[in-house]
């Protein structure tokens, strides 16, 4: 049996006391048949979520499978220092941000901002980095600051996103692959040196060619990177069969009416600066588009976020985006166990 040490109210040092993992935290969802996430409170005052969380990996890590995520709410951190330990406390670990899509900031080791978003623009839910060759299995959220209004990280099944993606579309995707292009050097969006982190085009290119990405300089300054990758993966442990991909959220259609025409008024869709097609080259319609956009819809869950709050997602089961907000939200982030695409069974893709 699992045993959990808690702090008594008012000691001024920690106290170690052995209970049941059953006594030492309370399991509920947020509404009846509905299992994601998992919320975990803690059933003693005082409990301490570090301790509790070095005792209880193993029971951690079989919720987060069974569940696909697990949302720690109620527990007495100080979540700008705690965040960072408790996760380092679960796993190894953690994930540098490199072949960036969005812009963070790295706030500690392996910690870093929520995508910094202006707060009236919708993220599209995705599996964070499915574009790229290596991905976290595992990533975790921290609520520092909740927002007045909205500011949701909604959440959806990404096995029950796939099986609500019309068959003909899961076919046509899972046959030609998606190809991801960007764009660099004409002044909009991230630059190069941002998405790989680095200033040497020489370790760039290296970093490209171990992670199958196709680099085409287009003169000194101007670049244009393509990588294919599949549509679904099966989970290495539980044999579930998942949308993995990036093409709602990285189709230039995510993009406000205005700024679309005004790109494609000058660019065609291989020069936008950031854009996705099948595999083959050929653009994706926009019936599938919103065919995938219904399917994560349906499958959407959303809560306020409370100061403190800590969710846990297999980043494979579970797909994640932001809703927009007033006021001030600050969430941070952690990712860790990679996995690349040789290392799990997936969609064949057009090369």
């Amino acid at each position: 049996m699992s045993t959990s040490p808690f702090k008594r109210p008012g000691a001024i040092k920690r106290q170690r006391v052995t209970v049941s993992l059953e006594k030492a935290v309370k399991e509920r969802y947020f509404k009846e048949g509905q299992t994601l996430p998992l919320i975990l409170e803690p059933a003693i005052e005082g409990l301490d979520l570090l301790e509790w969380g070095k005792t209880n990996k193993a029971y951690i890590e079989d919720q987060l499978l069974k569940h696909g995520g697990v949302l720690f709410r109620g527990f007495q951190i100080n979540p700008e220092n705690d965040f960072h330990r408790f996760i380092s406390t679960l796993f190894e670990e953690l994930l540098s941000y490199r072949d960036r899509a969005t812009p963070r900031k790295e706030v500690g080791n392996g910690t870093y901002t929520s995508t910094e978003y202006p707060a009236d623009q919708t993220i599209e839910l995705h599996n964070e980095n499915s574009y790229a060759y290596s991905w976290p299995s595992k990533i975790a959220f921290c609520c520092l600051i909740e927002p007045e209004t909205g500011g949701e990280t909604p959440i959806a099944d990404s096995s029950k996103v796939y099986q609500r993606i019309p068959v003909e579309v899961r076919e046509r995707f899972e046959r030609k692959g998606v190809m991801y292009v960007r764009n660099f050097g004409d002044g909009v969006g991230l630059n190069w040196q941002s998405v790989f982190q680095t200033e040497d085009k020489a370790e760039m290119e290296e970093f490209c060619k171990r992670s199958h990405i196709t680099v085409e300089w287009k003169d000194d300054h101007r670049l244009r990177t393509r990588q294919i990758r599949p549509a679904t993966v099966v989970h290495p442990k539980t044999g579930a069969r998942v949308w993995f991909n990036q093409s709602n959220a990285f189709h230039y259609t995510t993009l406000e009416k205005t700024i679309q025409e005004a790109l494609l008024a000058e660019h065609s869709e291989m020069d936008l600066p950031k854009n996705v097609l099948f595999g083959d080259g050929t653009p994706i319609s926009t019936a599938d588009l919103e065919a995938i956009r219904a399917a994560y819809q349906q499958e959407t869950i959303a809560f306020p976020w409370k100061r403190g709050d800590i969710l846990l997602l297999d980043n494979i089961l579970v797909a994640h985006g932001r809703a927009p907000f007033t006021g001030t939200r600050k969430v941070i982030v952690s990712m860790a166990d990679a996995y690349s695409w040789d290392q799990v069974e997936h969609s064949p893709m057009t090369m």
